[in-house]
C-alpha cells in the first residue's frame, strides 16, 4: 500500500498542506482534482500559495490515479511546463 511520503514531489510540507486539505493517504489524493485542491489550499490558509504548489499537487495527483505513471510525470516541474504550454 502506497503512503503519500512514497509519491515523489511529495515532501513533509506538502504532507502537511494535505492534512489540512484532510487528505491523508493515496487512495483518497486519487478522488482529487489538483486545481481544486490548490484553490482549497488557499482559502483554507487564507493566502495566495506558489504556482509550483498546483505543479506539485498535479504530480501528487497523477502519481495517486496512476501507480505506473511515467517516470518524467512524476516530477512537479514536468507540470510546470505543461501548465505554461497552455498559457
Amino acid at each position: 500500500m502506497r503512503k503519500l511520503k512514497d509519491l515523489e514531489s511529495v515532501g513533509k510540507a506538502v504532507i502537511e498542506d494535505l492534512k489540512l486539505l484532510e487528505i491523508t493517504n493515496v487512495e483518497e489524493l486519487a478522488k482529487h482534482n489538483a486545481q481544486d485542491l490548490y484553490d482549497q489550499l488557499i482559502i483554507k490558509t487564507g493566502k495566495k500559495h506558489c504556482i509550483c504548489m498546483l505543479d506539485t499537487l498535479k504530480a501528487a495527483v497523477e502519481q495517486a490515479k496512476d501507480p505506473n505513471l511515467n517516470p518524467e510525470k512524476k516530477k512537479w516541474f514536468y507540470w510546470s511546463k505543461v501548465r505554461k504550454s497552455k498559457q
